[in-house]
């Protein structure tokens, strides 16, 4: 090992993550020629192979797999150790690698944006996927920290609740339940639903409240996206429930209504996750102290239901009623 050089563990990392020669190529801005050559120096320096070859796809040996863990964890403390010396510089900079569950699409850019504005010294790198692989993620240890509602139970990790995540009922604009207030689940369970796959964390805490009340719904479609379920109730093809956050500024919101139903909203969170015992780079620390109070901001601007609104709407007229009744018996 004394006689390889970074370059050679960095070609050899990109590789081993790729599982191919020229995608590693691309990646690092080298030939194919350059990178295989660059492994097969490193793999005379290790003395033993480290990729086997089946097909056109490259496995790593034993020793492959040793030199990839060890790869990685050179290469995370050599980023720490160039951000503290940043920070000792009274500077934030460095690399932020964020893997988060595809529903954060509706919030993360507008958390995002402003800490990008605050820190430009830094670039974030975001992964946006559905939950099984954020959880494969987690589990290899690809990123810095985790975004996501449902947290996995076989994995010894730290989570940090930063966002309210409430499920909502969602009808169409024009639906008759639209203009009623404080509505029956029994009545709810009357009308056809459009159902996330299952598995998916909505429909299980859907499934959870249903259960709690011994009731059953109709589906009538089960659709893999928000995004699709959203067409699908503004086409009129029945009810659904969704995360609050799915029903922020597009162009489909018009179309769609939120209905007042007895057990809703559902309360969940939104989390972020990182492995047990990881120590988390300047960076990361910088952005989950950034995370706490920029979240809360963005849920009071966004996560208001309509008829709170409207209840709060009444509450200011009634202060005021009640305010100019007192005026007008004091003595002038």
């Amino acid at each position: 090992m004394i006689h390889a050089t970074l370059h050679q563990l960095k070609v050899f990392e990109a590789t081993a993550r790729h599982g191919s020669f020229t995608r590693a190529a691309e990646e690092l801005f080298l030939t194919q020629p350059t990178v295989s050559m660059q492994v097969k120096q490193l793999t005379k320096a290790i003395g033993l192979p480290l990729f086997e070859q089946v097909g056109k796809r490259l496995y790593l040996t034993e020793a492959g797999r040793e030199l990839f863990a060890t790869c990685q964890e050179i290469f995370q403390r050599l980023e720490q150790l160039e951000m503290t010396v940043a920070n000792l510089k009274g500077m934030k900079q460095g690399r932020l690698r964020l893997a988060v569950i595809t529903t954060t699409k509706y919030f993360m850019p507008r958390l995002l944006g402003p800490f990008c504005k605050e820190y430009p010294g830094i670039d974030v790198s975001l992964a946006v996927t559905n939950h099984e692989r954020v959880i494969d993620r987690l589990a290899n240890n690809q990123d810095d920290i985790y975004v996501m509602s449902q947290v996995p139970e076989h994995l010894d990790i730290k989570t940090y609740p930063f966002l309210d995540n409430p499920l909502v009922v969602v009808a169409p604009h024009d639906h008759p339940l639209a203009r009623e207030k404080h509505i029956s689940l029994k009545r709810l369970v009357e009308e056809p639903f459009i159902m996330r796959e299952p598995g998916s964390g909505t429909r299980g805490a859907f499934q959870k409240l249903l259960d709690e009340h011994k009731l059953s719904v109709k589906v009538r479609l089960e659709l893999g996206s928000n995004e699709a379920i959203k067409q699908a109730i503004a086409g009129g093809l029945g009810l659904s429930v969704l995360s609050r956050h799915t029903l922020t500024i597009d162009a489909t919101s018009n179309e769609l209504a939120i209905l007042d139903v007895e057990g809703f909203p559902i309360k969940r969170q939104w989390y972020v996750v990182y492995l047990a015992g990881k120590q988390l780079s300047v960076v990361a620390n910088t952005f989950l102290e950034y995370l706490q109070d920029a979240a809360q901001k963005l849920s009071h601007a966004y996560m208001a239901l309509p008829w709170q609104e409207d209840e709060g709407l009444e509450e200011n007229s009634e202060d005021k009623t009640e305010e100019k009744s007192e005026a007008e018996i004091l003595p002038v």
